[in-house]
């Protein structure tokens, strides 16, 4: 990717006869290297303006890769890498105290002055809401309000303000195929990225609507997972009789306990998902989700609440919500 040009020039004589033949003959190859240098040097030109165009912040001619806090260059529009330094500040973990445990789960900062969205089975039955953002400070917060049908919950974090709320964006133009990217606390691990695609749209997910001694998101064993239902079928356990359903956004996107409430996110960088059911390795139909040697990892099932859902119900969350 270099400029690709020789050295400079040199001067070049009159254009003619000149002395006889021999020194005609030493003029061609002079012009001949002349015009290679210049078309090299455009080549190389137009090598360096495209990676500038490539790696710049914003686009604009001239502008280059610039080292990050972690010393690695800033990420290009579009990538895996520049969402995930975008939209990591607004997605935070949030910690429940239950009468019966602990609830662990993810949360997305929708407003600076301390909004958080996040599942409802994440809060259900909180005595006290701990949040934690992506530089390690924590608050305490307050839940605003819930909505066990939509499996939505709004809190407020406390004496916090100026914090980057993520975009909500619009979750009817994402498409079947479209790359997306999750963001959120899987076994308490704070700010982990994952990637894959939407797999499908309008999955009829049923859930329960109250979390219990094996729901929310990381009660009780680690390896427990939410019950959900879909196409007939019961996961990660009993969803027992009082249910709800939503049409889900499906990805492959790696999800894991403590990722529900976190964010689902399109190439712009903006939520287009509320991650909220999953399928842990070895929780397969009717039974429990103790991941085994056998069967490691994630099955690439997982289950997003649109965000255009979210946006419709929440100014009832601010309201209370259905408490």
């Amino acid at each position: 990717y270099g400029s690709g040009a020789g050295g400079p020039e040199g001067p070049q004589g009159p254009s003619g006869t000149g002395a006889g033949g021999r020194g005609r003959w030493r003029r061609k190859p002079a012009a001949l290297l002349a015009a290679v240098a210049v078309a090299a040097a455009l080549v190389g030109g137009g090598a360096a303006f495209g990676m500038d165009q490539l790696f710049g912040d914003d686009g604009g001619p001239g502008t280059v890769a610039s080292a990050g806090a972690n010393g690695s260059p800033t990420a290009a529009k579009g990538t895996v890498a520049r969402v995930a330094q975008d939209v990591s500040p607004s997605v935070v973990e949030i910690s429940a105290t239950t009468s019966s445990g602990k609830s662990l789960g993810s949360g997305v900062v929708i407003t600076k002055g301390g909004e958080i969205v996040t599942n409802n089975h994440v809060l259900a039955g909180a005595d006290t809401v701990k949040v934690t953002f992506s530089n390690g400070k924590s608050a305490a917060a307050d839940v605003v309000g819930t909505d066990a049908a939509k499996d939505l919950a709004l809190v407020k974090v406390n004496g916090v303000d100026g914090l980057k709320p993520a975009v909500l964006g619009d979750s009817d133009s994402v498409g079947v195929g479209d790359q997306v990217v999750a963001i959120g606390s899987p076994e308490g691990l704070t700010g982990t990225v994952t990637s894959g695609i939407v797999s499908a749209k309008d999955r009829k997910v049923t859930v329960p609507k109250e979390g219990g001694s094996e729901g929310g998101s990381g009660r009780g064993d680690p390896g427990d997972g939410w019950p959900f239902e879909f196409g007939g079928d019961e996961y990660n356990g009993d969803v027992g009789n009082d249910t709800t359903s939503y049409k889900a956004i499906q990805t492959d996107a790696s999800l894991n306990v403590g990722n529900s409430g976190g964010a689902l996110i399109n190439m712009s960088g903006q939520v287009v998902g509320i991650n909220s059911a999953m399928l842990p390795a070895g929780g397969g139909q009717g039974g429990g989700s103790q991941v085994s040697q056998s069967d490691p990892g994630s099955v690439g099932l997982g289950f997003a609440i649109p965000s255009n859902d979210l946006k419709k119900d929440l100014d009832a969350l601010r309201n209370g919500g259905d408490d």
